[in-house]
């Protein structure tokens, strides 16, 4: 019996993301809270730290999120098979980023405060990104992204924490914030590539 219910809740996942709308983000929220655990489970196996353990889950459900909704994921294993797969490549990039950089000297940048305050997940996400532009560019692109993306990621740059945030913004819990945020930073992630694609036909 509860092999069926598992099988109906990937399809109620699958179908919503696919769907678009308001059922998509129902079904990022929940396919987001589903395997959270993975995080704890990347704590243990991997040795690797809760925050970097979390950047890899976040790229998890952005990676799926993509491959469900653009009919990648061609459904030959269950949803919870398909994102461990995912998560476990992601933990080993983290230990052979890890290793890679232990030769590696570290010069610490002059960033405005307003670029200092985006660490976290938040800072992993765009670090490549932000390496390579400056805070003015950076603030053009988060006013691209509308009110909303904008006071979630400045806020959570600023230390606010995702109950916080869902009570200051008017959201139903701290996972939907989660979710959002991941939202945001993908969005974030396509502006940016946009940007260099208009430099590249200059």
């Amino acid at each position: 019996m509860s092999l069926f219910r598992i099988v109906s809740e990937d399809e109620e996942i699958i179908s919503s993301l696919r769907e678009g709308g308001a059922g998509r983000k129902k079904g990022e929220e929940k396919l987001f809270g589903s395997f959270y655990y993975f995080i704890r489970e990347g704590i243990r196996k991997y040795h690797i730290p809760e925050q970097e353990a979390f950047d890899a889950y976040s790229d998890t459900i952005l990676a799926a999120i993509e491959n469900i909704s653009t009919g990648q994921f061609e459904e030959r294993s269950s949803l919870k098979t398909y994102l461990y797969q995912i998560f476990q490549r992601k933990c080993v990039d983290v230990l052979r980023k890890k290793t890679t950089n232990k030769s590696k000297v570290h010069h610490t940048m002059d960033l405005s405060p307003q670029l200092a305050l985006l660490s976290d997940p938040a800072h992993s996400a765009v670090q490549a990104l932000i390496e390579k532009t400056d805070w003015g560019l950076l603030r053009r692109k988060l006013g691209e992204l509308g009110d909303r993306c904008r006071q979630i990621l400045l806020s959570f740059a600023e230390g606010e924490s995702d109950q916080q945030i869902s009570l200051a913004l008017g959201y139903k819990t701290a996972d939907v914030v989660k979710t959002s945020r991941l939202r945001c930073l993908e969005k974030l992630r396509q502006l940016y590539r946009g940007e260099n694609n208009r430099e590249e036909i200059k």
